[in-house]
């Protein structure tokens, strides 16, 4: 059975009220509850406890809906060696992303805050990590993209590109046209939404 761990904060009593242990899609669920916001960085280093014993796992961003294979990130992080492999996709940037500096053979040489560069590489929030990234993360608040992840380069972090659909739901015509797709995917797939 596989293993979630959900790092929630505002209303994540909603959150587990509609979701429960897990039991009716087969997985079990745990949740690290953020009693203030932790950031992207602080949140993880609070799920700690609940990944004890697990060496390699895989964090996703709840803000974003990305078509991607699995199965290539993982596989590439496991070839390099390094704390942490990105997904990326190549993007207009449009102000409201970083790009990510990324060599031919995936290695990350370095990130860009909100970039005016028309073609670049974004982070797509989601990331396989080695558990050996708890000892870059301090206590508290803090952000993976702008406070971890850049001074992680010496110690191997390494990129995906994907070639799928993404959507950042981070502005109300975004979160309105991943709505529409998440319902069409379900009439696609024969189902009926879970929500």
């Amino acid at each position: 059975m596989r293993h979630l761990v959900l790092c929630t904060g505002y209303l994540a009593h909603e959150i587990e009220k509609e979701l429960g242990s897990g039991g009716r899609w087969d997985v079990v669920i745990e949740y690290s509850k953020e009693a203030s916001p932790l950031g992207t960085g602080g949140a993880l280093k609070a799920s700690a406890p609940l990944l004890a014993g697990v060496s390699h796992f895989v964090v996703m961003n709840g803000d974003s809906f990305m078509e991607i294979d699995f199965g290539e990130i993982i596989q590439l992080h496991h070839k390099s060696g390094g704390v942490a492999t990105l997904a990326v996709i190549r993007r207009k940037n449009e102000m409201r992303y970083g790009s990510v500096q990324v060599t031919v053979g995936g290695r990350v040489t370095g990130f860009t805050e909100q970039s005016d560069d028309s073609n670049g590489l974004v982070n797509a929030g989601i990331y396989v990590f080695s558990r050996a990234i708890f000892d870059h993360i301090p206590e508290g608040p803090l952000s993976l993209e702008r406070d971890v992840f850049p001074k992680l380069i010496e110690h191997g972090v390494y990129a995906a590109e994907q070639k799928g659909v993404f959507v950042d739901i981070g502005t109300p015509e975004d979160y309105a046209r991943a709505q529409v797709m998440y319902s069409q995917l379900y009439e696609l797939a024969g189902r009926k939404q879970p929500f």
